[in-house]
Parts: C-alpha cells; structure tokens; sequence
C-alpha cells in the first residue's frame, strides 16, 4: 500500500475471486450488512458484488472521512467516492480511553482483531465505531439515479474485505489512523506502547494474543455476531 497526503493511503487492488468472496469477521459482516441497507435493491447488490469479485475495482484509497477507486464496467471507468462522518476530538480522546482501559486491547488491534467488547465500551462511551446504511454518502460520475450506485456498491464490498483484514482500515476512516491511535496511547500511557515493527510485545500483550488464538481455534465466537445471510 502507498501512502499520500492528508494521512491517505491506497491499497493494492483486489485480484479476480473465482468463488463468492464474503467477509469472514463479525466486524466485516456488520459492514457488509450497512452496505446491504444502503443499497436502493436487490439488483443494484448483485451487480456490485459480480464487479467486485471480478476485480473489477481499482487500488482504493483510504483517508479520514472517505475513500474512493476506479472502478471499470463494460467500456467505461467511474471514480465513485464514498464519504463517512468522523469522530470529533471528544470521541477520538474517548475511544483512546477505552483502549487502554483494558490491558491487551492494543495488542489484538494490531494483529488484526476487533474485539466486541471493545466496541460495545466505546458506544457505551458515545463512539459509534461500525457504520449503519445511511452514514454512507456517496457519488459517482455515471448516470444513476439513486446513490450509492453499483460502482459505489462495488467499492464498499471491497471496502468490507480491508477491513476484514484490518480493523485499524475502519480507524482510519473513522478519522483516527493507526499512527494517531499510537501516538495517543504513547502519549497517555509512555514507551509500553510499542509499534508492531519491534522485537516483541510486552507478555500482557503477548498473552491476550494467545488467549484470542486459543478461542479462535476453539470456535468461541464473542456475542452478538453479526450473521452473514
């Protein structure tokens, strides 16, 4: 991925998925679920989920408060954008509270969980963290009458498999990058909190890790899953 200004970063676009691609993390799923809510149909989703398995959607770039790609169909190529509501500085300095009120919570941030309790404590703290249908602001060039359209669509179920992947890529359109996250921490608590990029993690970390692997393998999944239809 390449970074740019104003914080944004663009991601290596998604290669051809011969079989249906569907986000495997609760946190994925209730993305894909305010995708489905935003959608005006049926029709418009399966058109976006074709072009999206088909590669047909560019490197997306990510910033605080939208992201955006190309995206190819037939002959033509649309640039839709998508724009989504950040947290002010009340909620960013919230959310950073609730992290670090739970030993560990950092650790399986970076290795690429979410964990539930960490979101149900941030909304508890006025920090809506997961996005509904209509938070979804977005535009394109093509002709459609209804936003977002199959272009836009296309680019918000791809959007679903960033975040699958990485929940720091929903921070960041939250307004609050991996870095600010850190420095944050960093700030608030001192040299504990470390980028990933050092040797180890300090053995609270290290053991909430494990613990996450145990359940992950143990099919525990926390409470409140978002189930995908």
């Amino acid at each position: 991925m390449s970074g740019a200004a104003r914080g944004a970063v663009t991601y290596p676009r998604f290669a051809p998925k011969a079989r249906r691609a569907w986000a495997v993390s609760w946190w994925g799923k209730a993305w894909v679920r305010a995708c489905e809510e935003s959608a005006y149909g049926e029709g418009e989703l399966r058109r976006s989920r074709s072009d999206a398995r088909a590669g047909l959607v560019g490197g997306i770039t990510v910033e605080s408060g939208s992201f955006f790609a190309a995206v190819r169909h037939g002959d033509d190529t649309w640039s839709p954008r998508i724009d989504l509501p950040v947290l002010d500085q009340a909620q960013r300095a919230a959310f950073v509270e609730v992290v670090a009120a739970r030993a560990g919570r950092i650790a399986l941030l970076l290795t690429g969980a979410l964990p539930h309790d960490l979101v149900e404590d941030a909304e508890d703290s006025g920090v809506e963290l997961l996005p509904y249908g209509g938070e979804f602001d977005a535009s394109c060039p093509c002709a459609a009458w209804t936003q977002p359209c199959v272009h836009a669509l296309a680019v918000l179920h791809q959007c679903a498999w960033l975040i699958d992947d990485d929940p720091f890529v929903l921070l960041h359109l939250r307004g609050l990058p991996r870095e600010e996250l850190l420095a944050a921490l960093h700030a608030r608590e001192g040299p504990a909190v470390r980028d990933p990029d050092d040797d180890e993690l300090d053995t609270a970390y290290d053991a909430a890790v494990r613990a996450q692997v145990i359940l992950d393998e143990a099919g525990v999944e926390p409470p409140g899953e978002v189930s995908d239809d």
